[in-house]
């Protein structure tokens, strides 16, 4: 009983990192700081390797199970299972409300992901020493690296495969790094609506098969979320560890470069705006007022969240 409690509280912790993941301006690695797991998520994330992963796939043979259960424990494997459980859980969940926000209120729902991003950004530079002249180098990088991104990003890049996959190992790779948020870097990909819409529309798909329609949904809206689940696969156990071997090398450097992004970043959500409106013709003048009401509630969460969890920092 004392096991079962331990994993669902396990799988609790992960649908709180899931929602911050499916949040811009808002860390997973942050909330995994906040409840208490985030140094055991490192060391079993970066206890994975392709040995490890052999001896545990081949377990499916009756005379190496015990050496796939050992390499299971190696990584911690009923943790990541449990986390990545509520992880998923409430990714689902958010993004279909998000998917749902951004088609009826859109203007309100950028705003609120504009305050949620200047929040973090305003919070997490007072851990950035920008004491030296590469230091200084590094966060005018990562601004304009992040500000010229937000707008090529939705525009050129589109939403090949071959691009949603490298979008799910940058955004999935962030989730190990408290501050920067992957879906904030999904909007600055210009992926983040594309894959909420996507996701529902394959949720949808399932419930319309399973009460006797056809898979056409199913099967066309599926290969980019393959190929972003795929990418985050590669992102978690490649990038992630290459920034985490950046942090420390040159800790102070790294970190003004990464919280320089989400500076930067701040275009996006401005520019996804400016688009809606033009599309529908409505002036900034007139959407402003719900567009500042709703940042200043996103900037109002993530200030709550400093103060009482005292952890919204590298």
């Amino acid at each position: 009983m004392a096991d079962a409690l331990d994993w669902l509280a396990v799988y609790l912790k992960g649908l709180a990192m899931g929602t911050a993941d499916a949040v811009p301006g808002v860390s997973g690695g942050t909330i995994a700081l906040v409840v208490g797991i985030y140094e055991r998520l490192i060391e079993a994330v970066t206890a994975v390797d392709p040995d490890r992963i052999t001896r545990v796939v081949a377990g499916i043979r009756p005379g190496a199970r015990a050496d796939a259960r050992a390499a299971f424990r190696e990584v911690d494997g009923g943790f990541l299972v449990a986390l990545g459980a509520g992880i998923g859980t409430a990714v689902v969940l958010v993004l279909r409300l998000v998917d749902v926000l951004l088609t009826t209120v859109p203007v309100a729902t950028y705003g609120f992901f504009f305050g949620l991003i200047a929040a973090s950004a305003i919070v997490l530079f007072g851990a950035v020493d920008l004491g030296t002249p590469g230091r200084k180098v590094a966060a005018v990088s990562g601004f304009l690296a992040a500000f010229l991104a937000s707008g090529y990003g939705a525009t050129a890049l589109g939403h090949a495969l071959p691009v949603v996959f490298l979008s799910g190992a940058i955004a999935v790779s962030a989730m190990v790094l408290p501050g920067l948020s992957g879906s904030l870097l999904l909007i600055v990909l210009g992926q983040y609506e594309f894959m909420a819409g996507t996701l529902s529309a394959f949720l949808d798909g399932l419930a319309g098969a399973v009460s006797g329609g056809g898979l056409a949904v199913v099967v066309g809206s599926a290969p980019p979320i393959v190929a972003f689940l795929a990418g985050g696969v590669v992102g978690l156990f490649t990038v992630a560890h290459a920034v985490r071997r950046a942090l420390e090398a040159a800790r102070a450097t790294t970190l003004a470069f990464l919280v320089s992004l989400i500076v930067g970043a701040l275009r996006a959500p401005v520019l996804e705006v400016s688009t809606r409106l033009a599309d529908s013709g409505e002036a900034w003048t007139s959407a402003f007022p719900r567009f500042a009401v709703a940042a200043v509630v996103g900037a109002g969460a993530v200030i709550v969240l400093d103060r009482y969890a005292g952890v919204l920092e590298y």
